[in-house]
């Protein structure tokens, strides 16, 4: 995986950005959200999760797996989406690298019947949690917004990976932020602080992941682009913050609303508002596309092209 940092010890309260996230709602999921222009004001009533909540369903609703299928989620987080897939009757495997992480999924989600396991994604072993991972053994498998954090050769591995684990006519469903053309990311983070909160070291070209799915094996479905209700409206959503949180009465006014925002100090604020802007600014640079790639029930390796004229979605 990549390592901008230490990946194990990330998503906690080192960084003063997850500390101003958890005050403001950011518990289970820690995925971006699916905002809707009319429901856009309702963030101030009802903080993050119901979107982050949409963001996961709409994720999950791609995989179609039904009940009795085995299901790999990978990089899972706290778990919540593994959770998810063992209420709807799936046999569901959340891995994720970071123990933390894993600690919380098995508190909050381990009579649910999903199972957890400390394992990294790019180079899974041979079992996890009592359940073997072997060739064609998967009906499905689900990655939202983790990829990001493997690195070029690791999304590469994670990819073929995939292929190996999923049964044939199985399908992956991953959700990354994508970046609009092959650039240097530190063209579009210049002082690391994206990537140093974020703990990754590249994001992937929209365009290269269809390539890459297909070396390994996989036909792309689909290709939906969900940058406008996630990165665009979160863009706006930062905007908003970080104008009223440079002001004396603005910090007041967030502070109302969300008491835990007390425990900022001014360098806090300062700090926070930077690394917002610097988000905003990575944003202009990015996409954020869910690719759904299945593996041919047939024998043999498709080709994995898309038919002729625009991708659909």
């Amino acid at each position: 995986m990549g390592d901008s940092g230490d990946l194990t010890s990330a998503y906690n309260d080192d960084s003063v950005l997850f500390r101003v996230l958890r005050h403001l709602g950011w518990d289970s999921l820690v995925d971006i959200g699916y905002f809707t222009l009319p429901t856009l004001p309702l963030v101030v009533l009802t903080g993050p999760v119901p979107f982050q909540r949409r963001l996961a369903r709409r994720s999950l609703a791609l995989l179609e797996a039904r009940p009795g299928h085995l299901v790999l989620d990978a990089g899972c987080g706290r778990g919540d989406t593994t959770a998810r897939l063992g209420a709807a009757g799936c046999r569901a495997l959340g891995v994720d690298i970071q123990p933390a992480q894993i600690d919380q999924a098995r508190r909050r989600y381990g009579c649910s019947g999903a199972h957890f396991a400390v394992a990294d994604a790019t180079a899974l072993p041979q079992r996890a949690a009592e359940i073997p991972l072997t060739e064609g053994s998967f009906d499905r498998v689900h990655c939202l917004e983790a990829a990001f954090h493997f690195g070029h050769e690791g999304r590469r591995s994670f990819l073929s990976g995939s292929f190996r684990l999923l049964r044939p006519g199985g399908r992956l469903v991953l959700v990354d932020v994508t970046s609009r053309k092959d650039q240097p990311i530190g063209s579009l983070d210049p002082n690391g602080l994206v990537r140093g909160t974020w703990r990754f070291d590249d994001i992937e070209p929209y365009g290269r992941y269809p390539l890459m799915a297909s070396a390994a094996g996989f036909t792309t479905r689909r290709i939906l682009d969900w940058t406008t209700p996630v990165l665009h409206r979160a863009a706006q959503l930062c905007a908003l913050f970080a104008a009223a949180a440079s002001t004396r009465a603005g910090r007041q006014a967030l502070c109302v609303r969300w008491p835990g925002l007390r425990t900022l100090d001014a360098q806090d604020w300062d700090e926070v508002i930077t690394v917002v802007r610097a988000h905003r600014a990575i944003g202009r640079g990015t996409r954020y596309t869910a690719y759904v790639l299945d593996k041919p029930a047939s024998r043999g390796r498709a080709m994995g092209r898309l038919p002729a004229g625009r991708p659909p979605v």
